[in-house]
C-alpha cells in the first residue's frame, strides 16, 4: 500500500488544502492527513476542531485518514509507513521555504520523498493566514473555505 502524509496546521483548512489532499488522494493508496499539534504557537482552532473540519471536509474521500502529532514530521511518515510527503506550492516563497525542509526530512528518513503539488491558480492568494485575517474583520470567506469551515465560522464568531 503506497501512503502519503499532508501534513499542515491547518489553521483553519482552505478549499486549498481540500483540492491538494483531494489530488493526492487519487495518486496514493492512503492519504494521511497530519495535523499538527504545535504547542509554540497560539492557534486559531484547536486540534480537535481542525480534526473534525477536515474529517467533515473529506468525507467523501474514502481514502483518507486524519490523525494529529507532534515532534518531527519524519518520525509520523516513519509511523504511518508513508512513502511521500504532499507539501503544497502556491508561489517561489514557498518553494524556497519547503525545498531545504523536503531536503532535511530526506536526509533523515530516505524511505519518504517530498512530492510538491502546485497550487490550482485559483486557490494561490489563498492561505490560513489570510483566512484568519479576514475572519477577525469578519470578511467574506465563503469561497475560500470549505462549507463545514464556513459553518464553524459562522457560528463561533456570530458572523
Amino acid at each position: 500500500m503506497r501512503i502519503a502524509v499532508f501534513p499542515g496546521s491547518f489553521d483553519p483548512v482552505t478549499v486549498g488544502h481540500l483540492d491538494l489532499i483531494q489530488r493526492a488522494s487519487v495518486m496514493f493508496d492512503k492519504v494521511v492527513i497530519g495535523v499538527l499539534n504545535n504547542s509554540a504557537k497560539k492557534p486559531f482552532c484547536t486540534v480537535e476542531q481542525k480534526m473534525e473540519m477536515l474529517k467533515l471536509s473529506t468525507q467523501d474521500i474514502s481514502n483518507v485518514e486524519i490523525e494529529s502529532f507532534d515532534g518531527l514530521l519524519v518520525d509520523f511518515v516513519e509511523k504511518k509507513n508513508a512513502v511521500a510527503v504532499i507539501r503544497g506550492i502556491r508561489n517561489s516563497m514557498d518553494f524556497e521555504y519547503e525545498l531545504p525542509l523536503a531536503q532535511a526530512n530526506h536526509k533523515l528518513n530516505a524511505n519518504a520523498d517530498t512530492i510538491f503539488l502546485a497550487t490550482r491558480p485559483e486557490h494561490s492568494y489563498i492561505s490560513s493566514s489570510a483566512v484568519r485575517e479576514l475572519i477577525k474583520y469578519k470578511a467574506d470567506i465563503k469561497d475560500m473555505v470549505p462549507e463545514p469551515v464556513y459553518r464553524f465560522v459562522m457560528d463561533e464568531f456570530a458572523y
